[in-house]
């Protein structure tokens, strides 16, 4: 034994290889023994589990093949620990550039990264095995030498482009890499050439791939403290919403498992479209709509931290400019009667992640008017249409649709025509179309002021109270 390696009288790894694959099986089985939330077995395999093969997979001569197996093993038990169905690609677990991003590691990326760490470490050394030419074995579907050739050649035309602008970014506006100092990053532009050859099997999948025509949303990147928090339903509908792999109609009628692909409530086709957000009977039955209030909500608790984050924040300090004898000076718009001030207003909108850009210019036409008539009366006015998708991916306007006016108040448009104030306070008040007017205090209680004048409270755990 040298550094970990067995060596018996064959002078073969095929042993070797197999009491890996023996050990790994053992190590997955003492982890999904345990009664734990799935979660915390996800977890205890990505810092505990994961770590212990790659050892034994860089001192043996392991072919591609035979580490993909191990990944096949792996992914089985990371879906029955998250809920998630077999027919869930492994792109979903692994994927680093997709629109929902978690927290796990490809074991066969990982392997990839090592040896061409250690097609470097033969290559680059200062000792004599530079000059013995080791051959780094892997098979013959993936080769660790190939990779790293590639990488470096991609590393190189990345020089000769040099930088890219990018949106509002000026040209220079970024410093140009030099060769020299991107030749540690070889290992990064491994796993992106694995990255993109899972991305080219995902342009394949019409049903799974349709994340790739999101161009107007955000990425989502899960991290392990919000995957804590999240329940394990939450964590099973956002995953398989966006590879549409959920028991909608459509695709129980596609498994076999339902005699009609039909929608319950209007005898439509049920897609997984249809359901989230085209369904004629439940927009009118009002099924969407607290999911729209519940991010308009998430916006006002956004922008009351801000306010309340500004007030903390030491005022600026104004100087007076006098005016001399016989000079005439300049008054403030409200002694001399000129704009009555600046009006920012926020159309919140949640579609279906493909058609955001259409919901943008959709919004923006439908309140032009309103902001036509402000302007008319001298305010200066902003119309912005912001978007969230129906599975909470944010549109790329949201970032940009922060509007907090001097006087502190932040002023949303809903769907539905209701206003949403954010006043200096921190007290939200949302005015809707039949007049209702509804405050939300500090202490978190909702206060409904109907037109009877009725007064309705809500408490935190959801009592409601009349007076």
């Amino acid at each position: 034994e040298s550094l970990g390696k067995v060596f018996d009288c064959t002078l073969k790894d095929f042993a070797a290889l197999q009491a890996t694959g023996k050990e790994l099986g053992c190590w997955l089985t003492a982890v999904d023994k345990p009664g734990l939330p799935g979660k915390f077995k996800a977890w205890m395999y990505q810092h505990g589990t994961l770590p212990r093969p790659l050892w034994p997979l860089l001192v043996y001569d392991v072919p591609v093949t035979t580490v993909e197996g191990f990944e096949k093993k792996v992914t089985q038990y990371l879906r029955r620990w998250l809920g998630l169905p077999r027919s869930l690609s492994n792109i979903a677990l692994y994927g680093r550039k997709t629109k929902l991003q978690l927290p796990f590691n490809s074991l066969t990326e990982e392997f990839k990264v090592i040896r061409a760490r250690e097609v470097l470490l033969y290559r680059d050394s200062i000792d004599k095995v530079a000059a013995a030419g080791i051959e780094v074995r892997t098979g013959r579907k993936w080769r660790a030498q190939e990779a790293v050739d590639q990488a470096e050649a991609r590393l190189r035309h990345s020089v000769l482009v040099g930088t890219v602008a990018v949106g509002r970014a000026g040209i220079g506006n970024k410093p140009r890499p030099l060769y020299n100092q991107v030749q540690g990053k070889v290992q990064d532009e491994v796993r992106a050439g694995v990255e993109e050859a899972l991305t080219s099997q995902m342009v394949g999948m019409r049903q799974q791939g349709a994340w790739m025509r999101w161009e107007q949303a955000l990425d989502r990147k899960i991290t392990w403290s919000e995957l804590w928090k999240a329940q394990p339903h939450q964590i099973k509908f956002m995953v398989q919403s966006v590879y549409d792999v959920l028991p909608s109609p459509s695709n129980l009628f596609c498994w076999g498992l339902a005699e009609t692909p039909a929608c319950p409530l209007c005898q439509r086709r049920g897609s997984l479209e249809h359901i989230l957000s085209c369904c004629p009977k439940a927009l009118a039955e009002g099924c969407y709509r607290w999911r729209h209030d519940q991010v308009l909500r998430v916006i006002a608790d956004v922008i009351g931290t801000g306010i309340s984050f500004s007030r903390q924040q030491q005022p600026a300090k104004h100087s007076i400019t006098f005016v001399k004898a016989g000079e005439k000076g300049e008054r403030c718009p409200s002694q001399a009667g000129g704009s009555p001030g600046n009006s920012k207003r926020l159309a919140a909108e949640v579609p279906w992640e493909d058609r955001m850009e259409e919901a943008y210019e959709r919004k923006r036409a439908k309140y032009e008017e309103l902001a036509s008539v402000c302007r008319s009366k001298g305010w200066r006015t902003w119309c912005d249409p912001i978007e969230v998708g129906c599975r909470v991916f944010a549109g790329v306007k949201l970032t940009s649709y922060i509007f907090l006016s001097e006087e502190g108040l932040a002023v949303f448009l809903s769907e539905e025509g209701a206003v949403v104030f954010l006043s200096e306070e921190g007290a939200v008040v949302f005015l809707s179309e039949e007049g209702a007017v509804v405050f939300l205090s500090e202490e978190g209680a909702v206060v409904f002021l109907s037109e009877e004048g009725a007064v309705v409270f809500l408490s935190e755990d959801g009592v409601g109270r009349c007076s």
